[in-house]
């Protein structure tokens, strides 16, 4: 069976590992580069349970146990490791802070408490686990090719490939996994919308002054705003700081998103209070990316109504690093055996919300056979 996946992040390199794992034909369709867009600017921050009680816990504690057994078994050079996660504030009282909190912070962070052990929390750093995931498919035979994928072929109503700078491409499945910009593929398939959400971050060069600890803030500014930044320590001896997201336009090409005006500054100045590491260490990356969202928050993962032969796996929204993994597992079961066996995909199929603009559907298909 041949299958091409557009777009070459975190989604699309793990459904194509999945599917090369079990000998299918894949061939990844990209734009610019492997990880260009959140696949390479996100924090890698895994989770076991922080996603009971939503649709989300199959899912994420299944993709959970992927990432320490692809690490072992890829023997993957992305910084696979596990860490403890607290909770803190900043701006309180010095003698809030628990004496057995981290001790890299400022006596302005107050620790509420320990929210993850090694044992439910670990971390990857995901431009590295990506471009893993994606050597692994290619050792596996699947091919990567950069360039623009211009529509989808069809035949008798069923999708049959892709026109790739001009050429057509014929397969038996294409699955479309191109984070936000997946709502371009809403002018050649009936799906509904993905949002871009901007989120902020700043990489700094730390050394092993931060052990593996993670730090999930809240913070009140003056102009009492609320933000909630977080804070990885990674195995490379450099520290991945978020925050200040909201949604964002999207440009044409991902290498186009920028930060917003003030928006580093004001995460610098955050970071200064937080860790007198932080504050003198030096800044490896000021940056900026757009993680996909749909409108009920849940991704789109499954068959796409309308049009066999046509797959979605995008929407994952700051949960795509950790739910790569079992996301690229259930879409090879689904499209090789016909059914996911690993977990449940029906929270997320994608004919649960409405496409974006039926009427523009047929605009880009081009007719073969």
């Amino acid at each position: 069976m041949r299958v091409l996946i557009v777009g070459a992040g975190v989604i699309g390199s793990s459904i194509a590992y999945h599917l090369a794992l079990r000998g299918a034909g894949v061939v990844v369709l990209e734009r610019n580069a492997v990880a260009c867009a959140a696949s390479g600017k996100s924090g890698g921050f895994l989770a076991l349970d922080w996603c009971d009680g939503t649709p989300l816990m199959t899912l994420a504690r299944r993709s959970f146990a992927l990432h320490g057994e692809l690490a072992e078994l890829l023997e993957g050079d992305w910084g696979y490791r596990r860490m403890t996660s607290y909770a803190a504030t900043l701006g309180r009282s010095p003698a809030l802070t628990f004496a057995a909190g981290p001790g890299w912070i400022s006596p302005d962070v107050a620790i509420a408490g320990r929210i993850g052990s090694t044992a439910t929390t670990a971390q990857v750093n995901p431009a590295a686990f990506t471009a893993g995931m994606m050597r692994a498919a290619e050792a596996r035979g699947a091919q990567l090719l950069l360039g623009e994928t211009e529509g989808l072929l069809y035949s008798h109503g069923n999708v049959v490939g892709a026109l790739f700078d001009g050429d057509a491409l014929k397969a038996d499945a294409v699955v479309i996994a191109m984070g936000p910009w997946s709502t371009r593929a809403a002018q050649w398939l009936p799906l509904p919308p993905v949002f871009g959400l901007k989120g902020h971050s700043i990489v700094f060069q730390t050394g092993a002054a931060i052990p593996p600890e993670a730090l999930f803030l809240e913070y009140a500014e003056p102009d009492g705003s609320m933000l909630a930044p977080e804070i990885f320590p990674r195995a490379d001896g450099t520290t991945y700081v978020c925050g200040i997201s909201r949604e964002s336009s999207l440009p044409i090409d991902p290498g186009l998103v920028a930060p917003d005006d003030g928006a580093i500054d004001r995460l610098k100045m955050l970071c200064e209070r937080v860790s007198p590491v932080l504050a003198n260490a030096p800044i490896v990356a000021s940056q900026a990316c757009l993680r996909p969202v749909t409108a009920d928050g849940l991704p789109l993962i499954g068959a796409v109504a309308g049009a066999r032969g046509a797959y979605v796996a995008t929407g994952h929204s700051v949960w795509g690093i950790l739910n790569a993994p079992a996301t690229g597992e259930a879409m090879a079961e689904l499209i090789l055996d016909g059914a996911a066996r690993s977990i449940d995909l029906s929270p997320f199929d994608p004919a649960r919300l409405a496409a974006s603009d039926p009427d523009r559907v047929s605009v880009t298909r081009r007719p073969i056979g």
